[in-house]
């Protein structure tokens, strides 16, 4: 028997009405209506919580006053992906939960991150560039990934006059922006406009199809350039520890999210009963997107409760809005096949034990029908390329200190391959700053004949 997953599940008018900006941009009064809620504090909280210390009051002020080119041009000088991350990022648990409305107005933050997509958006439809690189200094930096870390890195840096190269596996720059979000949060393929937006300052080149590893080596790359930025991201998928997890109806939920997002929508398959395993916003994405491909039936499970899943309660909301069905303490004891055919998933109920670990009764459980089962239990960094040094790992990441240095000199990390959390805007940050760390220690190895400030070449050319 065939599982019953299959594209073309809806019309073209309905797949085009699912897949439409989920929440449009504010229109110019409305954005000085929202604008002029804000207190614009002298010490701001939401400053403090921004990864990337975006001057928040500074930019809304400046929206207030009709100037959306200044908003924008403050954003972008601290988040050149400003636009992205006013879509993608949990900002109900960022600036917008410290702003000082929420102490008077219970709820009610001045709306941060729909003022900051409104200056960025103004910005990518003008003709000019805010940015303009600086005079070329000579020097040429390697970039490996075109996620936000590395896009962040490379933009940076060539607004630093360096020269960068991007390598990535995928035919398009843009990382999990461009493949690895829901399509309905970056609609109108805003990833790529954002992209084109980024690499406009010049000094850019992407080179598509490379993989660390396999395509080039770290080694190489420390011996051909001034400079390596590891913006790797998590590409491997840990593994579901069941039997017959092997079973082609069971998919990783980033490759689900990734094919739809690479063909057009009425191409994308899924099942008419779908089980989506996971607590974090790629579970969530993965789980609205087959309900809104046309699946009459999708659950999310997850192993704890509620108050432990990552993704944000708005997340939560938004699924059960589009009618998927959240249950939690459970666990998936077995699939469910059939002559080759995935029928179900069997699953373990549980409750938290006197540590707060998950406890499963083996003699109480239930079953779900299911024809597609798609994993989202985590991601973690595949293995680095053997050849030469490697940059010291712990716990799965790359360990950096303070500008994304790695443990060998010239290379420096940032995203979601090195510790820390796993959002869009700390990639963002990292990227940035690793650059301006890149920039310091070429400038300063300049100055001490091939030596930086610790005696130690900032890259094999010094």
């Amino acid at each position: 028997m065939m599982p019953d997953i299959a594209c073309g599940r809806l019309t073209e008018s309905q797949l085009e009405r699912n897949f439409s900006d989920a929440h449009p941009g504010l229109t110019r009064d409305q954005a000085a209506l929202e604008a002029e809620r804000c207190f614009y504090c002298h010490d701001a909280p939401c400053i403090e919580a921004c990864p990337t210390g975006i001057d928040i009051p500074r930019f809304i002020k400046a929206i207030a006053v009709d100037n959306p080119g200044g908003a924008a041009r403050i954003i972008l000088d601290a988040n050149i992906l400003g636009g992205s991350c006013a879509r993608v990022c949990p900002t109900e648990i960022l600036c917008e939960q410290r702003c000082v409305h929420t102490a008077i107005e219970s709820g009610r933050p001045v709306r941060i991150g729909a003022l900051q997509r409104h200056a960025t958006d103004w910005q990518m439809e003008q003709d000019d560039h805010p940015f303009t690189r600086g005079e070329p200094t000579g020097k040429r930096i390697a970039v490996v990934g075109a996620g936000p870390a590395g896009l962040a890195c490379a933009h940076r840096l060539a607004m630093r006059g360096h020269e960068v190269v991007v390598f990535d596996r995928h035919e398009r720059p843009g990382g999990l922006n461009q493949y690895g979000v829901a399509a309905y949060k970056l609609a109108d393929d805003f990833a790529q406009r954002e992209v084109d937006f980024l690499m406009a300052i010049g000094g850019i080149r992407f080179e598509a199809g490379c993989s660390l590893g396999r395509d080039i080596t770290l080694a190489s790359l420390r011996n051909a350039y001034d400079a390596v930025f590891l913006a790797l991201g998590l590409g491997g998928v840990r593994a579901l520890g069941l039997d017959n997890a092997q079973n082609p109806s069971v998919i990783d939920a980033v490759a689900f999210i990734e094919a739809l997002r690479s063909a057009p929508y009425r191409q994308a398959r899924v099942g008419r009963r779908v089980v989506v395993i996971g607590g974090g916003n790629t579970a969530i994405d993965a789980a609205v997107q087959a309900r809104l491909l046309g699946a009459e039936e999708v659950t999310l499970v997850y192993r704890r409760g509620t108050e432990s899943m990552s993704a944000t309660p708005e997340e939560r909301d938004w699924a059960r809005v589009n009618d998927v069905t959240i249950r939690v303490w459970a666990r998936p004891d077995r699939l469910l096949i059939e002559n080759g055919t995935l029928r179900g998933v069997s699953f373990l109920r549980g409750r938290p034990g006197p540590d707060g670990a998950p406890l499963y009764d083996p003699e109480a459980g239930f079953v779900l029908e299911a024809d597609m089962v798609l994993k989202a239990i985590g991601q973690s960094l595949l293995p680095l390329s053997p050849e030469g040094e490697m940059p010291r790992v712990q716990d799965g990441r790359i360990v950096v200190t303070q500008g994304g240095r790695t443990t060998l000199p010239g290379v420096y990390a940032g995203g979601d391959c090195t510790i820390g959390a796993d959002l869009t805007v700390v990639a963002v940050r990292d990227g940035r700053d690793a650059a301006e760390s890149i920039h310091a220690a070429l400038a300063g190895a300049v100055r001490n004949n091939g030596q930086d400030p610790d005696g130690k070449g900032a890259g094999s050319h010094g």
